[in-house]
Protein backbone atom coordinates (compact mmCIF):
# COMPACT_ATOMS: atom_id res chain seq x y z
CA UNK A 1 0.00 0.00 0.00
CA UNK A 2 2.91 2.25 0.60
CA UNK A 3 4.30 2.19 -2.73
CA UNK A 4 1.20 2.73 -4.37
CA UNK A 5 0.76 5.71 -2.23
CA UNK A 6 4.30 6.65 -3.17
CA UNK A 7 3.51 6.06 -7.25
CA UNK A 8 0.67 8.30 -6.65
CA UNK A 9 1.85 11.44 -5.00
CA UNK A 10 5.11 11.52 -7.46
CA UNK A 11 2.14 11.50 -10.27
CA UNK A 12 0.91 14.31 -8.99
CA UNK A 13 4.28 16.15 -8.12
CA UNK A 14 4.72 15.19 -11.91
CA UNK A 15 1.80 16.69 -12.87
CA UNK A 16 2.12 19.87 -11.15
CA UNK A 17 5.51 20.71 -12.07
CA UNK A 18 4.84 20.30 -16.13
CA UNK A 19 1.60 22.77 -15.82
CA UNK A 20 3.74 25.21 -13.95
CA UNK A 21 6.35 24.80 -16.74
CA UNK A 22 3.51 25.37 -19.35
CA UNK A 23 2.86 28.52 -18.06
CA UNK A 24 3.18 31.95 -19.60
CA UNK A 25 4.59 34.84 -18.83
CA UNK A 26 3.12 38.27 -18.64
CA UNK A 27 0.94 41.04 -16.31
CA UNK A 28 -2.03 41.54 -14.81
CA UNK A 29 -3.90 44.24 -13.39
CA UNK A 30 -7.59 45.27 -12.39
CA UNK A 31 -10.83 46.73 -13.28
CA UNK A 32 -13.95 47.38 -11.09
CA UNK A 33 -17.75 46.91 -11.10
CA UNK A 34 -19.81 47.17 -13.05
CA UNK A 35 -18.77 44.07 -14.88
CA UNK A 36 -22.03 44.29 -17.39
CA UNK A 37 -22.20 44.47 -20.06
CA UNK A 38 -19.08 42.81 -21.16
CA UNK A 39 -17.96 42.29 -24.88
CA UNK A 40 -18.27 38.00 -24.32
CA UNK A 41 -21.63 37.64 -23.20
CA UNK A 42 -23.75 41.42 -23.24
CA UNK A 43 -25.99 42.26 -19.77
CA UNK A 44 -25.06 37.80 -19.10
CA UNK A 45 -24.04 38.18 -14.90
CA UNK A 46 -20.55 35.66 -15.17
CA UNK A 47 -19.79 36.71 -11.61
CA UNK A 48 -16.84 38.19 -10.56
CA UNK A 49 -14.06 35.69 -11.40
CA UNK A 50 -13.70 37.00 -14.12
CA UNK A 51 -11.30 39.09 -16.47
CA UNK A 52 -10.85 41.07 -19.88
CA UNK A 53 -8.41 39.98 -22.57
CA UNK A 54 -5.46 41.79 -24.26
CA UNK A 55 -4.77 41.62 -27.94
CA UNK A 56 -1.63 38.79 -26.76
CA UNK A 57 -4.82 36.20 -25.81
CA UNK A 58 -7.97 37.68 -27.38
CA UNK A 59 -7.68 36.00 -30.51
CA UNK A 60 -10.61 37.90 -32.16
CA UNK A 61 -12.83 36.79 -29.39
CA UNK A 62 -11.80 33.06 -29.55
CA UNK A 63 -10.70 33.96 -25.82
CA UNK A 64 -14.81 34.59 -25.05
CA UNK A 65 -15.44 31.74 -22.30
CA UNK A 66 -11.59 30.29 -21.85
CA UNK A 67 -10.61 29.82 -18.14
CA UNK A 68 -6.85 30.78 -16.99
CA UNK A 69 -5.25 29.91 -13.92
CA UNK A 70 -3.33 33.28 -12.59
CA UNK A 71 -0.61 33.38 -9.94
CA UNK A 72 1.22 36.78 -9.24
CA UNK A 73 5.09 36.19 -9.77
CA UNK A 74 6.12 39.89 -8.42
CA UNK A 75 6.10 43.89 -8.65
CA UNK A 76 5.93 45.97 -11.55
CA UNK A 77 6.73 48.99 -9.51
CA UNK A 78 8.80 49.87 -5.85
CA UNK A 79 5.47 51.05 -4.79
CA UNK A 80 4.49 47.96 -3.50
CA UNK A 81 7.84 45.90 -3.67
CA UNK A 82 6.36 42.14 -2.54
CA UNK A 83 2.54 42.27 -4.04
CA UNK A 84 1.68 38.92 -3.85
CA UNK A 85 0.05 36.46 -1.71
CA UNK A 86 1.22 33.13 -2.81
CA UNK A 87 -1.75 32.25 -3.92
CA UNK A 88 -3.97 31.44 -7.32
CA UNK A 89 -7.29 31.79 -9.10
CA UNK A 90 -9.25 31.06 -11.79
CA UNK A 91 -10.57 33.39 -13.93
CA UNK A 92 -13.00 32.81 -17.22
CA UNK A 93 -12.77 36.00 -20.19
CA UNK A 94 -15.54 37.64 -20.40
CA UNK A 95 -14.03 40.82 -22.05
CA UNK A 96 -11.73 42.74 -24.09
CA UNK A 97 -9.52 44.68 -23.11
CA UNK A 98 -8.01 47.00 -26.01
CA UNK A 99 -4.35 48.87 -27.15
CA UNK A 100 -3.40 50.96 -25.85
CA UNK A 101 -5.46 51.38 -22.96
CA UNK A 102 -4.70 47.55 -21.88
CA UNK A 103 -1.73 47.90 -19.55
CA UNK A 104 -1.57 43.90 -18.80
CA UNK A 105 -1.64 40.98 -20.53
CA UNK A 106 -5.12 40.39 -18.41
CA UNK A 107 -7.07 42.78 -16.81
CA UNK A 108 -8.87 40.69 -13.93
CA UNK A 109 -11.64 41.85 -11.75
CA UNK A 110 -10.70 43.92 -8.68
CA UNK A 111 -12.12 40.24 -6.69
CA UNK A 112 -9.54 38.07 -8.82
CA UNK A 113 -6.83 40.63 -8.87
CA UNK A 114 -7.16 41.08 -4.56
CA UNK A 115 -7.30 36.83 -4.34
CA UNK A 116 -3.35 37.07 -5.33
CA UNK A 117 -2.04 40.76 -4.44
CA UNK A 118 -2.35 43.76 -3.06
CA UNK A 119 -4.77 45.65 -4.86
CA UNK A 120 -2.32 49.16 -4.09
CA UNK A 121 0.24 47.32 -6.77
CA UNK A 122 -1.70 48.37 -9.62
CA UNK A 123 0.04 46.21 -11.78
CA UNK A 124 1.90 42.70 -11.45
CA UNK A 125 4.11 40.18 -12.93
CA UNK A 126 1.75 37.04 -13.46
CA UNK A 127 1.98 33.61 -14.84
CA UNK A 128 -0.92 32.44 -16.26
CA UNK A 129 -1.98 28.99 -17.89
CA UNK A 130 -5.28 28.48 -20.12
CA UNK A 131 -6.77 25.28 -18.50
Amino acid sequence: MGVVIRALIMVIMAISMASDADAAQGTATFYAPPYVPSSCNGYQNDGVMIAAASDAIWDNRAACGRTYRVKCTGATNLGVPQPCKGTNVVVKIVDYCPSPACRGTIDLSKEAFSKIADPDAGKIKIEYTNI
